[in-house]
């Protein structure tokens, strides 16, 4: 038995892809972004309306937590920007969602996608109200939320499950990343509510990225036993592919 285990495959070129683009990343926060920018869509109206407060900007006072508004606007900036970033994630995974196809997808993947579709309204929800308790405007404008996003939509079009699964798991490592940035910075102010509103989210985005790493690993049932039969041993991984290819 110990001769036939067979030596262990390369990651997939999708998982390397993935963290090859990371290194693109440069993981920084609309801090300066605060009060109308004319250049943002969403910040000019022909409407006649009663302005209360301006787009992210802080409340000087009445936000009933009882933490500096320095603290308050930079910890509310931070989540607005996670907000953004996840408004984005969700309408990429509904696509997603609506294009699932294939034996190991249109079913399995439509349901998984489902759940992340789900945790991700979730967390919409819980930092929008966190940015709101801290005396912000969250941002609701789609567009802006696009243009404030550290992560952006793919480009419009089908593509294969593989490419959309790793654009989603590029996103949620990106996602991850800046959740940790912002928890420690939100301990070094004190602000332990937001603590405890960004690690539950944290681990979340945890698990649906451990969901998208596990899709796309090298294996798979679809293919049977085909390659014990021909005796080619072109197992999932070392079967011949051209060496550009991004698929498996």
């Amino acid at each position: 038995m110990i001769n036939n285990i067979q030596p262990v495959n390369q990651p997939p070129q999708e998982i390397t892809g993935v963290m090859t683009n990371m290194q693109n990343f440069n993981g920084e926060f609309n801090l300066t972004t605060s009060g109308f920018d004319p250049k943002l869509p969403g910040h000019t109206s022909d409407h006649s309306m009663i302005l209360r407060q301006p787009p992210r900007t802080t409340k000087e006072i009445g936000a009933g937590i009882g933490l500096p508004k320095e603290v308050r606007h930079e910890m509310a900036l931070m989540l607005d920007d996670h907000l953004c970033a996840l408004n984005v994630a969700l309408h990429q995974y509904t696509k997603h969602h609506w294009l699932t196809e294939g034996a190991e997808s249109f079913i399995s993947l439509h349901h998984l996608l489902d759940e992340h579709i789900d945790k991700t309204q979730k967390h919409i929800d819980m930092i929008g109200e966190r940015v709101a308790r801290l005396g912000m405007v969250p941002t609701a404008h789609p567009v802006t939320q696009h243009e404030l996003s550290y992560i952006k939509h793919e480009v419009e079009g089908r593509y294969t499950m593989r490419d959309f699964l790793r654009n989603d798991l590029e996103h949620e490592l990106i996602i991850q990343d800046m959740l940790r940035k912002q928890i420690k910075r939100a301990h070094e102010l004190g602000d332990y509510g937001t603590v405890q509103v960004l690690e539950e989210v944290l681990l979340d985005r945890e698990d649906l990225g451990y969901h998208l790493y596990s899709v796309l690993e090298d294996d798979t049932l679809v293919r049977g036993m085909s390659h014990l039969l021909d005796n080619q041993w072109d197992r999932m991984g070392d079967r011949p592919m051209p060496p550009n290819t991004k698929l498996q």
